[in-house]
């Protein structure tokens, strides 16, 4: 069965996210290759489940305020929604979806970074 093997974030500014990024989540981005303006982002050790991907430089308009979603919306696995709503709210990132339960599964809200880019952040917890 085919599966989600790679991510993209799209970026008006990609070097404006590579902070944001590396300080909320601990993300490591480094340059691929000089030429062109796109960074690997490694999300974690090869013994923990998920994926790595990319941050490249947007290619048209930055999507815009209160713009639904339409796209994918990768969900990153959190020790707290709350610690990360807090430190998103500080890096100058907004929320697009409160915190909400999502019934024996966990916590889940979707952030916006700088560039207005939706992101899920859940947090398991069976008893939610």
């Amino acid at each position: 069965m085919p599966r989600v093997i790679h991510f993209e974030i799209h970026a008006t500014n990609p070097l404006e996210l590579i902070p944001f990024y590396e300080s909320l989540f601990g993300w490591t981005l480094t340059r691929f290759i000089p030429e062109v303006e796109y960074w690997t982002i490694v999300t974690g050790t090869d013994d923990q489940p998920g994926i790595n991907g990319g941050l490249v430089k947007r290619q048209g308009p930055a999507p815009v305020e209160m713009q639904s979603v339409n796209a994918s919306v990768c969900t990153v696995q959190v020790d707290s929604v709350d610690s990360i709503l807090a430190k998103n709210a500080e890096l100058g990132g907004s929320v697009a979806l409160p915190k909400m339960p999502i019934p024996g599964i966990g916590w889940l809200a979707y952030i916006k970074d700088l560039d207005g880019n939706i992101l899920g952040i859940m947090n398991p917890d069976p008893t939610a």
